[in-house]
């Protein structure tokens, strides 16, 4: 099968369409890629690391304000789908995938009226302003969460898929995470993690509740800043405390996310969907704390599905301090039972199987498509 894979602007778009690429290899090792991304957006430099053919064209997002920008934005749409269907053209692909961000609206719209399969991905319960547009022309459209279905009411055919990158970390080796992280393997550990950027207001609460940890013992910290926040916030703890706690690891950035996960016990983090899908996978517990600078408030929503069902806690950023987060990590790693009830129900929304259902329905399409 030939596939073009588009997404960008973030990891959250970029690793969903890594991760189909991933299983379509695995299942047919003849499959055939090209990936087509932003010239500015993050994709252009992690696309070529993962080994994928990567093509660029120019295009930048609406602003939801009037502006004259708009104007120059729907110029690079206009172009973007000439270049897009220039590409096709020669890459002939048998089906046409998109993950979210503007980069994927020329694409998969010019895959769409050259008459080529199309799937669009959605992570997040609230969908983006491109998957909304794309919905109307595409195939198929498949959603992360249950029950969110209904928010492509003029879409053909929308499926319950969930996030392929669930499958990717599904599989991973814990005992690898432990031994990057050196600790034991019998280690609990409480990761916290700010986003791929770090973020301000959990490396402030982090430094506000480093004193603390020590009443915590018998657990491993692992806090990971971003690398813009990674020399202040170990300044930060150091020159409060003299240095830094023995159950604190304090790190820039994790190369191998998926071994890590594998191996904590409870999760600190931001809302972003396929980190969400990622955790579910595992069954981990989570205390969320949303973003409030993201389109349509979408990380609370995402943060707000787990805690009704039971896996997760969640603090606004506005509520946010060192004594609130250790209260909630004391809270849930000091009940076994709380933890466990949580544990279940994260597992209960997982969908480790995600990446497979994805691709299940890709071959659906090109074999359709094959046969007229």
């Amino acid at each position: 099968m030939r596939v073009v894979l588009s997404g960008g602007g973030t990891g959250g778009h970029i690793y969903p369409a890594l991760a189909v690429a991933a299983q379509c290899a695995a299942e047919d090792s003849a499959s055939e890629f090209l990936y087509i991304g932003g010239q500015r957006g993050l994709e252009s430099s992690i696309v070529p690391k993962s080994g994928l053919p990567f093509r660029a064209i120019d295009i930048t997002g609406f602003r939801r304000k009037l502006s004259v920008d708009n104007v120059k934005t729907v110029m690079r749409f206009l172009k973007g789908v000439r270049s897009s269907k220039q590409m096709l053209k020669e890459f002939k692909p048998d089906v046409v995938v998109g993950t979210g961000g503007y980069v994927c609206g020329p694409v998969v719209y010019a895959a769409a009226k050259l008459g080529i399969p199309t799937v669009i991905h959605e992570q997040n319960a609230v969908p983006g302003l491109t998957n909304k547009f794309l919905s109307k022309y595409v195939s198929t459209v498949a959603v992360s969460f249950e029950g969110s279905e209904s928010a492509f009411s003029g879409a053909g055919r929308v499926i319950y898929t969930g996030n392929p990158r669930a499958t990717v970390v599904h599989t991973a080796d814990k005992r690898m995470g432990y031994k990057s992280l050196g600790l034991p393997d019998d280690s609990r550990i409480v990761l916290v993690v700010g986003g791929s950027r770090g973020a301000k207001a959990i490396n402030e609460a982090m430094v506000e509740m480093a004193s603390e940890l020590p009443k915590l013992g018998h657990l491993s910290f692992v806090y990971v800043t971003g690398e813009s926040y990674y020399d202040s916030t170990r300044e930060a703890i150091a020159g409060k405390l003299g240095q830094l706690p023995g159950n604190l690891k304090v790190l820039p950035y994790v190369h191998n996310m998926p071994e890590v996960l594998a191996a904590t016990s409870l999760i600190v983090n931001r809302a972003g969907a396929s980190f969400l899908a990622e955790i579910t996978s595992l069954g981990l517990p989570s205390i969320l704390i949303p973003s409030p600078n993201v389109t349509n408030n979408h990380q609370e929503k995402n943060a707000r599905m787990l805690e009704k069902a039971g896996a997760a806690s969640v603090i606004l950023e506005p509520e946010l301090s060192g004594q609130r987060l250790f209260r909630s990590i004391q809270d849930i790693m000091q009940s076994r039972e709380r933890h466990a009830g949580m544990s279940a129900a994260s597992k209960g929304l997982g969908k480790p199987d995600s990446a497979q259902r994805l691709v299940a329905e890709l071959q659906r399409l090109a074999s359709i498509s094959k046969n007229k």
